[in-house]
């Protein structure tokens, strides 16, 4: 006991750096979602369905080739009439990734067992150099 009290300093650096040492980690896994590369394979190998969570004015800026467009806000009505076959990959996109995260929810609520985020949004997809779309 008397070490800690000597060394209190020495102890309050040692647990700040191990604090910064696991930020990034804790940060990741927070941002955790598909990647650009795995969204394409995806898409490529397994017909995933894109879709875009965005409001319109934003899909009208810029989206992911091919993806529908159906905003968080109508999810639960639009997505069944928008993707018929549940079994399907489901990629929810949008700007930055926090909106398709709960998007995910949604779509998991609904039956879409195969419905992922793709990680960091449409920042990460143009940060991939990977084609867009305007409306």
């Amino acid at each position: 006991m008397q070490f800690i009290v000597d060394n209190w300093m020495l102890l309050a650096v040692a647990l700040s750096s191990g604090a910064m040492l696991l930020w990034p980690a804790l940060q990741g896994a927070a941002q955790a979602g598909l990647t650009p590369a795995g969204a394409v394979q995806l898409i490529n190998r397994e017909k995933a369905v894109v879709i875009d969570v965005c409001e319109a004015e934003e899909f009208a800026a810029g989206h992911v080739t091919g993806a529908r467009n159906v905003p968080l806000g109508q999810l639960e009505e639009k997505l069944p009439g928008a993707v018929k076959n549940k079994s399907l990959p489901l990629i929810l996109v949008c700007k930055s990734g926090a909106r398709s995260g709960r998007a995910v929810a949604i779509a998991r609520k609904l039956g879409y067992e195969n419905a992922q985020s793709l990680g960091g949004g449409l920042g990460a997809w143009k940060a991939a150099n990977l084609p867009l779309e305007k409306a």
